[in-house]
C-alpha cells in the first residue's frame, strides 16, 4: 500500500485507534490532517484542526485541502449501564458523537473527497451493534445508526468514486475502553471472551482500517467489516 503524496482527514488522531491510523498513514508518505479536541503529540501532522463532536463547527474544515483523497471518523463513547438508569440527555450525547458528528464532518468534506475522484471513508461501529449484549444500548442504538449511515453513503456516494465502509471493532486497549481492562482480573476475563483468546489492539483495528483506505481496497463499499477476535460470529 502507498499513500505518497495524498491527504487524509483523521477525526480523532490524539490518542487509540484514531492515532494508529495517522501513525500508519504518515509512515507511509500521506499528508495528514487531524481534528479533535487536544493536537496529537508526536505526530508529524499537516496540520491540525479544533474540533468538538458534540458542538461541530464545521467551518474550522474551510482550510483543507481542494483534494481529500480519505476520512476517518474516529470518535465514539463508552457509556455501559442499565437501560432505566440511561438519561435521555446520555442517549442524545452518545449520538451526537457517534452519529451527527460524523455526519457535519462528511457534509463539510464531501467535495474534497469528489475531487480526489477515488477517496475512501473509513466509519466505525462496534460489535455490540451486532450481537445483543447488556448495558450496551445507547452505543448500539447509535453505531447502528452508523452502519445505517455508511450502507446509504456509499450507494449514494459511488457515482463520485468515494468508498464509504465501517469497521466494528470488539474490546480495543484504548484510552476509552481502558477502564475494562485495568486489572489483571479483566484482563484475563477480557481475553477468554475473545475466540482468538485476547482483546483488541490499536494495531488490529488500524491494519483494517488503512487498507480499506487504499487503492487495495478500491472495489469495496457499503461494508461492515468486523474486528473482533472472532466475537461477532463464533461461540
Amino acid at each position: 500500500m502507498s499513500f505518497q503524496g495524498k491527504n487524509y482527514l483523521v477525526v480523532g488522531a490524539s490518542s487509540g485507534i484514531g492515532r494508529e491510523v495517522a501513525q500508519r498513514l504518515i509512515d507511509q508518505g500521506a499528508s495528514v490532517y487531524s481534528a479533535s479536541r487536544q493536537q496529537p503529540e508526536g505526530l508529524t501532522i499537516a496540520r491540525h484542526f479544533t474540533f468538538e463532536a458534540l458542538t461541530p463547527d464545521t467551518s474550522t474544515f474551510a482550510e483543507l485541502p481542494d483534494v481529500l483523497h480519505g476520512l476517518v471518523y474516529c470518535p465514539g463513547t463508552i457509556n455501559l449501564k442499565p437501560f432505566n438508569r440511561l438519561s435521555l440527555d446520555e442517549f442524545r450525547n452518545d449520538f451526537q458523537i457517534n452519529v451527527v458528528g460524523a455526519v457535519a464532518v462528511l457534509q463539510a468534506c464531501l467535495n474534497p473527497l469528489k475531487k480526489a475522484e477515488g477517496a475512501s471513508v473509513v466509519l466505525f461501529s462496534t460489535v455490540a451493534a451486532k450481537v445483543g449484549m447488556s448495558f450496551h444500548s445507547s452505543v448500539s442504538a447509535s453505531k447502528g445508526a452508523i452502519e445505517g449511515l455508511a450502507k446509504s453513503l456509499a450507494a449514494e456516494w459511488a457515482p463520485s468514486q468515494i468508498r464509504v465502509n465501517a469497521v466494528a471493532p470488539s474490546l480495543t486497549d484504548t484510552p476509552m475502553g481502558h477502564f475494562l481492562v485495568n486489572t489483571p482480573e479483566k484482563v484475563d476475563s477480557s481475553n477468554k471472551r475473545h475466540p482468538l483468546g485476547r482483546y483488541g489492539q490499536p494495531a488490529d483495528i488500524a491494519a483494517m482500517s488503512t487498507f480499506l483506505l487504499s487503492d487495495d481496497a478500491g472495489w469495496i463499499t457499503g461494508q461492515i467489516f468486523g474486528v473482533d477476535g472472532g466475537m461477532g460470529n463464533l461461540k
